[in-house]
């Protein structure tokens, strides 16, 4: 590579660096900001709900049992709710004969009620049953007012616990978090059964176990007669929950009494009983499997090293091979959160280092994207004059096919020339929309030709054509291309004919007939963008262009239309019908080189004397009475012109 090439290359690989650099730094900005928004916060806990019930826990072992009163009970039990408290008391008396070590009730009982029911369920209850409270905070524009309702004082003075059974939600309605209350319902249950930490975790984020009806559940009149309904000993050193479950968990659309939205809620829609919610708080203490959210510095590193991540894999370009790495990191974002949850009981939140991570990678390919498009853009308007649309469209596709500023290449270069056009342009003098009209007529169809076989053309020199194959864009066959477009030229030079002929009978005047000249050499070149750095032409250079420029130049010579350098009659010979015309010296060069061109009608016969007869001229022993002239001019009728040449010049040469 040329020291230009690799300090530009430099160039654009250290302002790539710097852009990166500078997109890293601005997306860790933009999500400091975004982060204190109590959007980010309820997005990076909907992040947890997904996560945290992704493998779908189930309630551990040994758990609370749940006595519901659903619908069955109401029906079988056929009394206006509130039922009376004694047959609270019942359940009591049934549950603790039962082997029952806890019984919560998620009853608000803080009003007095009938005398006979309000006695019977003071004389059931004991230091072994759990009543819940409630907590409500009223907020007015004057004042807020903190409201706290508590069960009879007699019941407490029965020796029965009381629960704060309320609980907090978040921004969205979801309940996701352990309620802060020293006395909560389900801590004071867990005092009450001896399992409570001594440290208990109020305000981390609760572990769900699965949807509604998770937990073992019996309906109320179930439980008023254990000894016949259900299974033996289903109660017996269990935590017992009262409370109302309706059967079928509601639909978060048309809410619920008593009943809330859950991390679970995502997957299902449905609601969950608050006694359910109590027994799942209970578990969590119980088992110590609630979660703790990561604190700011851990969440911070976490998003720089997304960033370092995000910046490591588009360092050197961005492609297909970026999105496979982009959705195998943020799976692996995922995956490190729900795994600090399982193991460590620790919540680092995803949504920071997954959007670090596509901001960087995307906001790069962007960047790289509009780079591409730009350098398309360059590339299109650079070549579009020069070569066909297909290859334009090859080149802007893929840019690593162009090098830009010259190379060493191997090309068939072709040079054409209208003969006698100086005498046309002569008798068009005074006429000269007339002669830019011809020309225009010319050059379009030749360059059309070029273009549709694959070719570059390099430059217009008046009535003369100079174009190339095998750049930009690789051609393998670029010699076969240059002649078959030689061909095609002379051919649209003929159908020209045709038309002015028409056109000057019409008008009743005399046409002027054009015929063109083609030479083809291929050979080692200089090929690139050649000029100043404020303008500049795709060209080439070399022996081997000189070689062409003299080949087409010397076509009039030999009477033929074209005339092929020696490699370009090598590459084509399988195809084409090749035939040797002489061996010449041309300016530049000191050997001399063998030129050739294509018949069409000539059999092996004809072919074998065509070969003798050149070597018999260039022996010294061909004499112009020969009488192998005519007969080659009648078996290649198209060499004819040739063999005409090269008697008279034998003849000329003899007289002198």
């Amino acid at each position: 590579m040329r020291p230009q090439e690799k300090s530009r290359q430099a160039g654009q690989t250290g302002s790539r660096h710097l852009r990166l650099l500078v997109l890293s730094l601005t997306t860790l900005i933009a999500i400091s900001f975004l982060s204190r928004l109590p959007a980010w916060s309820l997005l990076e806990l909907r992040s947890f709900d997904y996560l945290s019930t992704v493998d779908d826990p189930r309630p551990p072992p040994g758990g609370p049992v749940i006595v519901a009163i659903d619908e069955p009970s109401l029906a079988d039990i056929n009394a206006q709710w509130p039922w009376p408290r004694s047959l609270h008391a019942e359940l009591i008396s049934q549950l603790r004969a039962a082997g029952a070590r806890v019984i919560g009730l998620d009853i608000i009982m803080a009003e007095p009620s009938n005398p006979d029911n309000d006695a019977a369920i003071t004389e059931a209850v004991g230091s072994d049953v759990v009543l819940a409270g409630d907590e409500t905070l009223i907020e007015t524009p004057q004042a807020s007012q903190l409201i706290r309702a508590t069960p009879l004082p007699q019941l407490t003075e029965a020796g029965a616990v009381t629960g704060i059974a309320s609980v907090e939600l978040s921004g969205d309605g979801t309940f996701r978090r352990i309620p802060g209350y020293e006395d909560g319902f389900a801590t004071m249950l867990a005092k009450v059964a001896g399992v409570a930490p001594e440290t208990l975790p109020a305000g981390r984020l609760i572990q769900s176990f699965g949807p509604a009806r998770s937990y073992p559940t019996v309906s109320y009149y179930q439980a008023l007669d254990p000894k016949n309904l259900l299974p033996p000993d289903y109660f017996k050193d269990r935590v017992v929950l009262v409370g109302l479950s309706l059967q079928n968990a509601p639909a978060i659309d048309k809410g619920g009494v008593d009943a809330f939205a859950t991390p679970y809620t995502v997957h299902t829609g449905r609601l969950v009983s608050g006694v359910e919610i109590q027994a799942t708080i209970y578990d969590n203490i119980r088992s110590g499997l609630s979660i703790a959210e990561a604190r700011l510095p851990a969440v911070a590193a976490c998003i720089l090293i997304s960033v370092l991540l995000a910046a490591a894999t588009v360092w050197r370009s961005t492609g297909w091979l970026t999105i496979v790495t982009s959705a195998a990191a943020l799976l692996a974002f995922a995956a490190v959160s729900a795994a600090g949850m399982r193991l460590a009981h620790i919540f680092v939140s995803p949504l920071g280092p997954t959007v670090a991570y596509i901001s960087v990678v995307f906001g790069q390919a962007a960047f790289d994207f509009a780079e591409e498009r730009r350098n398309k853009r360059q590339i299109t308007r650079a070549f579009a004059q020069y070569i066909s649309p297909d290859l334009v469209k090859r080149l802007s596709n893929d840019p690593s096919q162009l090098k830009l500023g010259g190379e060493r290449r191997t090309l068939s270069v072709l040079f054409s020339d209208v003969r006698g056009f100086t005498t046309i342009a002569e008798t068009l003098k005074d006429d000269p929309e007339q002669l830019t009209g011809l020309i225009n007529r010319l050059l379009t169809p030749l360059s059309d030709v070029v273009m549709d076989h694959g070719g570059t053309i390099d430059k217009y020199m008046g009535d003369c054509i100079m174009a190339f194959w095998n750049a930009p864009l690789d051609d393998p066959e670029h010699a076969l291309h240059a002649v078959k477009a030689s061909l095609a030229m002379q051919a649209a030079i003929s159908n020209l004919n045709r038309e002015l002929e028409r056109e000057a009978a019409a008008r009743g005047g005399k046409p002027h007939v054009l015929k063109m000249g083609v030479g083809i050499n291929t050979g080692e070149c200089i090929v690139g963008n050649m000029g100043s750095t404020r303008r500049f032409d795709y060209s080439c250079l070399g022996d081997s262009v000189n070689l062409a420029s003299r080949l087409e130049g010397a076509s009039k010579n030999y009477g033929v239309a074209l005339l092929l350098g020696e490699e370009t009659a090598r590459l084509v010979a399988d195809i084409y019908t090749v035939v040797e015309l002489d061996r010449i010296i041309v300016k530049g060069r000191t050997v001399p080189s063998p030129v050739y061109t294509i018949v069409h009608t000539a059999d092996a016969e004809a072919l074998a004397a065509h070969r003798a007869f050149t070597q018999a001229k260039y022996a010294g022993t061909l004499a112009p009475s020969n009488p192998a002239f005519d007969r080659l001019a009648a078996d290649i009728p198209e060499l004819a012109p040739y063999y005409a040449i090269i008697r008279d010049a034998l003849a000329e040469s003899g007289e002198e």
